[in-house]
């Protein structure tokens, strides 16, 4: 009796999860549908698949991240790390306030370049929807100095963007647009540098999402091919594909990418390409707000001749 006791609680526990699990995503799904309405900023335009290639590696480096946040509602976030192969360390530091009944958001950064950088910006306060904000930066070393005005406008089936770019020996306006509707996206992106009165940047894209399939497609210059599927096939596993290729090249590139939720606290990622670059990485939680990602990439043309490389992360968040 009290076997079978304990196998209808174990049961009735496992059905609770279930339908816990099953309500969560469907809440997300949901809340994915609402955010469809306004679509992604340029830049964004298949994130999904670039964050299966790019997410839970970090080949050749040992890195340490640390976020806090103090009571007076202040962020801090420090990082640091160091490349295996020539030794180089690097660090940044990045405090960050919100003053959210304004819609200010004021951020400093400084790293081991010896490169100062203030960022200010303001949201939804002049208009829904709209975003401006005021990036400069200054290297002591050199006295150089930059500068960079931004703008951007989003609501439902548009999103926009323009920048420009204060460089007094060559000044350049940045531009993108992204419609979207049912499902369909399509962009554009471009940067025209005054100085030359002549575009340098002349980008298209073009893409579809419905629900846990993800396409997009992106044309840039003219000569620049490239082209991404992402399917979510269910709630333990994504996968992705990349594509891309040169006008008047043979080169082709292409690659493809798998994310493995073990469970809440742990994923398995990994990712081929035709150069038989193999990279695998794993990522545990190991308490909240403690992760470790251990990660490895093997030449597999020449996997006797060495030269594959590991990685190492560590995130603290407080």
């Amino acid at each position: 009796m009290k076997t079978n006791q304990a196998l209808q609680d174990k049961l009735s526990t496992e059905i609770k999860e279930l339908k816990i699990k099953k309500f969560n995503q469907d809440k997300k799904d949901k809340a994915e549908d609402i955010a469809m309405a306004v679509p992604p900023a340029y830049s964004d335009l298949g994130k999904a698949a670039k964050d299966i290639f790019g997410k839970g590696y970090g080949f050749g480096i040992v890195k340490l991240d640390l976020k806090t946040k103090a009571q007076s509602g202040v962020e801090f976030s420090t990082s640091g790390s160091s490349n295996t192969d020539t030794g180089k360390a690097a660090g940044n530091l990045e405090t960050k306030y919100k003053v959210k009944e304004l819609g200010l958001s004021f951020t400093q950064k400084w790293n081991t370049d010896n490169t100062l950088a203030t960022e200010v910006s303001m949201e939804d306060q002049l208009a829904k929807g709209l975003k401006l904000g005021l990036d400069m930066s200054f290297v002591p070393n050199t006295g150089k100095k930059s500068a960079k005005l931004k703008t951007g406008y989003k609501r439902d089936f548009i999103n926009l963007g323009c920048d420009l770019d204060f460089d007094m020996a060559s000044p350049t306006v940045h531009a993108a647009a992204v419609l979207g509707y049912e499902g369909w996206l399509a962009g554009y992106q471009m940067a025209f540098d005054t100085s030359k009165s002549k575009l340098a940047q002349n980008n298209f894209a073009l893409g579809y999402k419905a629900g846990d399939f993800q396409l997009h497609t992106n044309v840039n210059d003219g000569t620049e091919f490239g082209g991404s599927i992402y399917q979510k096939v269910n709630c333990h596993l994504e996968t992705a594909i990349n594509l891309a290729w040169t006008a008047g090249s043979n080169n082709t590139r292409f690659g493809i990418g798998a994310k493995y939720q073990l469970d809440k606290d742990a994923s398995l990622s990994a990712k081929v390409n035709n150069a038989s670059l193999i990279g695998v990485g794993y990522t545990q939680a190991l308490r909240p707000g403690v992760k470790l990602t251990l990660s490895a990439l093997i030449d597999a043309k020449n996997f006797n001749a060495g030269g594959h490389k590991v990685g190492l992360g560590f995130e603290l968040e407080a």
